[in-house]
């Protein structure tokens, strides 16, 4: 069988359409994962203002996701090769949502700590598992662009938190801002 080189060259520059499609929805957890480091860093000013918080207890708000994340990204490799790659991407997902809502309508510290621990492990799902499943889908023409995107979606995630601080900061009162 006889291979032309233009054939070569077309599938090494092709891009595959699912495999595109995939990765980037995988990538959208990691766009919730920058939105949430960047508008926590506006609703910090109003968090610390709303329930009378100490400077402590702000510091700990902010970096527990840090630390629920490493829990989550240790787990999540043991996670994914027993549910495999999708389902921990959905649970990553679902465990975003129930912390948000729990930040969003936590009426303490408390719950605002439980939810950020929440959406904690969910980051560390996320940042684990989503490369590796773009990796696997993807052919190694476009291995790099497509392994790249959950990085370019945390970069686009912090910066739509910081339009959010901005927009909610400035038209909403204290409750509703953060």
């Amino acid at each position: 069988m006889i291979i032309n080189q233009g054939d070569k060259e077309a599938q090494k520059t092709s891009l595959n359409k699912y495999a595109l499609a995939c990765a980037i929805v995988a990538s959208m957890v990691s766009i919730v994962s920058g939105y949430d480091t960047g508008v926590m860093s506006g609703a910090m000013i109003f968090i610390k203002e709303d329930l009378g918080i100490s400077d402590t207890q702000q510091e700990i708000l902010a970096g527990i996701l840090n630390v629920c994340a490493l829990v989550g990204s240790l787990t999540a490799g043991r996670t994914s090769d027993y549910i495999g790659r999708r389902y921990t991407i959905f649970l990553a997902s679902i465990l975003f949502i129930i912390g948000a809502v729990l930040m969003g309508y936590g009426p303490n510290y408390a719950i605002l700590m439980v939810g950020r621990c929440i959406c904690g492990l969910g980051v560390g799902f996320a940042l684990m598992i989503a490369p590796v499943y773009s990796a696997e889908i993807s052919s190694a023409a476009s291995r790099g662009f497509l392994t790249s995107l959950p990085e370019i979606c945390i970069a686009l995630g912090i910066f739509l938190g910081y339009i959010s601080n901005y927009l909610l900061g400035k038209y909403l009162s204290l409750k509703l801002g953060w």
